[in-house]
């Protein structure tokens, strides 16, 4: 067991073949959620998928399963995958890479001649970003039933599309019934996204769980007034309340250290004139923290704070949880997959949180589910720089090929 590994190079030319398809100037990727590219990803996906000697299951929520058959059939698969859509300026690795590091092992193990018990199963979730239709990870999340089918497909962008119809559009609204099946495990690789790797000089990370996440939409209404003459001791400026509760965001992460983290991501200014003061503000707000009690401290902070600011100035204010995901803890026997399979492999390993939100986390409430991080370059992602090394990467894909052995017989 110790000597198998995957196809290194072939894994590197896949991702740079799938990078092309929404490719923008300064190297990174605009391929968002459903979408005419995101289509073209997954055909190409399902393509290779399908040489590979897969068969292809697409549900209602427009997730697709790639299956290699097991020796028995009729036992749950052991499953691994994560997503294709990006970010609006993302880069080439964040989903797509254990997407592609599934359908590596896929192949690794037919180039292999090994069969496996249990079934294995590459999943591409729909819509985890988030960017194009919120909130985040809505295909694992109905699959896991996180949400409901009705209100994923009548979830709409900023131009009033919603995601049933463009699921039907790209011609990815499948037949399949969601979730509702047993999965014996759940494996994710994917980039850390953040510095901790690579400051520790560790190839492989061996995430126990996820970060808590609460997400916000709100809204300050002011009066919007000429900008000369307007006294400063009447105004009611959106803009100045919004400003005073950005900076008490920060604050906010910042006395929860260590491990919080505090966001303001999305700000749109109305009438956003030169000579008029604002009238209407809205922002989002992004609170994270493994611990809930802390988290839900700084739930309570922030609205606090925004009361406070809000009735200072005299703006109306609406403050929306749109999003609650519970820190996770992962399956312990995953976990020991995943670290078992960075010793066979021969990689230096680390128990690893992860900060940011994966399909994992979804399908963590459903099956016993572990992930993989690799380094990238700088911690940074969410960006059209992202990089990581064709070593790193596969030696992620080869920990993935361990545990899922592991676990599929």
């Amino acid at each position: 067991m110790r000597n198998l590994a995957v196809n290194r190079d072939r894994l590197w030319s896949s991702l740079m073949q799938m990078a092309k398809i929404g490719a923008t100037p300064k190297g990174g990727v605009n391929r968002q959620a459903l979408t005419d590219l995101d289509r073209q990803g997954r055909d190409l996906f399902v393509a290779w998928a399908r040489d590979a000697g897969c068969s292809i299951r697409v549900d209602r929520m427009g997730n697709i399963f790639a299956r290699r058959a097991g020796r028995d059939e009729n036992l749950a698969p052991v499953m691994t995958g994560s997503h294709l859509d990006t970010q609006p300026t993302g880069g080439r690795f964040d989903g797509v890479y254990g997407v592609l590091a599934g359908l590596e092992v896929v192949r690794s193990l037919n180039d292999l001649g090994l069969e496996t018990e249990r079934p294995v199963e590459v999943a591409v979730w729909t819509n985890e970003e988030g960017c194009r239709f919120a909130p985040a990870m809505i295909g694992s999340g109905v699959f896991a039933g996180v949400f409901s089918l009705d209100e994923a497909h009548a979830t709409a962008d900023r131009d009033g599309k919603t995601m049933g119809e463009e699921l039907a559009r790209i011609g990815y609204l499948g037949e399949a019934e969601m979730g509702g099946r047993e999965i014996a495990a759940f494996f994710e690789a994917h980039i850390e996204q953040g510095p901790i790797l690579e400051a520790e000089g560790k190839t492989v990370g061996v995430v126990r769980g996820a970060q808590g996440q609460r997400w916000f939409d709100v809204v300050l209404t002011g009066q919007e007034a000429h900008a000369g003459p307007t006294p400063m001791a009447v105004r009611r400026d959106a803009l100045v309340g919004a400003a005073r509760i950005v900076d008490r965001v920060n604050r906010i992460g910042m006395d929860h250290q260590p491990y919080a983290c505090a966001t303001v991501g999305q700000f749109v200014v109305s009438p956003n004139s030169r000579n008029t003061i604002p009238g209407r503000v809205a922002f989002t707000v992004d609170l994270r923290h493994p611990d809930d009690d802390v988290l839900t401290a700084m739930k309570a902070g922030l609205e606090q704070g925004a009361r406070a600011v809000a009735g200072r100035i005299g703006l109306e204010l609406e403050l929306r949880e749109i999003w609650y995901q519970p820190p996770i803890a992962f399956d312990g026997a995953c976990v020991a997959a995943v670290a078992k399979g960075a010793e066979a492999a021969g990689h230096a390993a680390m128990e690893i949180v992860s900060g940011a939100g994966h399909d994992a986390c979804n399908i963590s409430r459903v099956a016993p589910t572990g992930m993989i991080f690799v380094p990238c370059e700088g911690g940074i992602s969410h960006n059209e720089i992202e990089a990581a090394s064709a070593d790193d990467l596969a030696a992620g894909c080869d920990v993935l090929l361990h545990a899922i052995l592991d676990r599929a017989g």
